[in-house]
């Protein structure tokens, strides 16, 4: 077993630490140049500290029957938190995550391994390009919380990025997204407006001090072509510790406004976040 003291190591993209918390034996903390990036607890995997990792695994507990396998995609690997949540809550369940920093993917699997017979099967590779070169119709879920430093890359922004997206899910399939953003929304409202020409079904669950444009934060975004639940992720999501709402349909559009879909040569990457906006104590 691996003592429970920090681990700092350079990685491809950037330097990597996973520190010990110390109110929970074998739980950790991965932060990259700072930023506070995963948590995990090895002896408790459906523990989600992360308030959008929480609301993540609220709608993934929706997408099939409880308890039922699936078949997923991670673009961003981490610490594997979901990953690890999904082959838990859905055993049996097929798992591919792709992360471009092997050198991250490698620190991971060494301090925090993997139980035996996870399902999850790992590729060092551009999420993009790795997207590009899957299958048709290959899964149930796909799970995008990809940053480049504390960026989400532009070419993961765009048309041609979702399109892929869209090819790789099944019919039915539900698309989930980590995105950051603040007042005016820029950002965010394009990211609806590049999905929306995709997907016929769309979802926004943020804190309201957000969607006010109080602060800078995360909002998960789900798409897919088939109705959502999303009910359940609402009720859940409303008695959090830190509570968000979850819109849909008009008031999703109302909030997209003009916003146009992004072309590749128009993709710039999320903006930056304010000093501190997820700094940790």
């Amino acid at each position: 077993m691996n003592a429970s003291i920090p681990v700092t190591r350079t990685t491809d993209h950037g330097t990597a630490k996973l520190m010990p918390d110390v109110d929970r034996e074998r739980a950790w903390l991965l932060t990259v140049d700072g930023a506070p990036q995963s948590y995990v607890d090895l002896d408790d995997p459906e523990y989600l500290e992360f308030e959008y990792a929480r609301r993540l695994g609220y709608v993934l507990d929706t997408v099939a029957e409880a308890g039922r396998a699936v078949d997923a995609v991670h673009l961003g690997g981490g610490a594997l938190t979901l990953p690890r949540y999904l082959a838990a809550t859905r055993p049996g369940s097929r798992q591919d995550v792709v992360e471009a920093d092997r050198a991250l993917l490698e620190l991971v699997t060494e301090r925090l391994p993997l139980p035996e017979d996870s399902g999850i099967a790992l590729h060092a590779a551009d999420a993009r390009v790795w997207l590009e070169g899957a299958p048709d119709d290959h899964a149930d879920v796909l799970i995008a919380d990809v940053f480049g430093g504390s960026r989400v890359p532009a070419h993961l922004t765009t048309l041609g990025y979702v399109r892929e997206a869209e090819r790789v899910l099944r019919p039915d399939g539900v698309y989930l997204a980590n995105l950051a953003d603040a007042a005016p929304f820029a950002f965010l409202r394009s990211q609806l407006a590049t999905l929306a020409a995709v997907f016929e079904e769309l979802a926004l669950i943020a804190e309201p001090a957000v969607l006010r444009g109080r602060r800078f934060g995360n909002a998960v975004v789900v798409a897919s072509h088939r109705p959502l639940d999303t009910a359940t992720p609402a009720r859940r999501a409303a008695a959090d510790a830190f509570p968000a709402r979850v819109e849909h349909g008009a008031a999703v559009r109302e909030f997209t406004g003009a916003a146009r879909p992004v072309e590749d040569a128009d993709a710039v990457p999320s903006p930056e976040p304010p000093d501190g906006a997820f700094g940790i104590g």
